[in-house]
């Protein structure tokens, strides 16, 4: 029989919290990333603003068949 190592709850109770924090801290490096991008973008005045997608009609052109949507409602209560 090997002998593990087990750490104590207190240690992996530290562990978990440290996790979290380095989480945390790399969202919000990239959240601060993603500021200072908009900030150059409104400085320089350059701005890529994307035309939004028409919409899909259900129909699909004059032959009148239905297009199933991509997600369906029909087993959901």
């Amino acid at each position: 029989m090997t002998n593990r190592v087990v750490p104590a709850p207190q240690d992996f109770q530290k562990m978990c919290k440290q996790a979290e924090r380095d989480h945390e801290s790399k969202k919000l490096v990239v959240l601060m990333d993603r500021v200072k991008r908009q900030i150059e973008e409104r400085k320089s005045g350059v701005r890529k603003v994307e035309a939004p997608m028409p919409p899909v009609s259900a129909l699909s052109g004059d032959s009148g068949v239905f297009r199933l949507p991509s997600r369906s409602a029909i087993f959901e209560r």
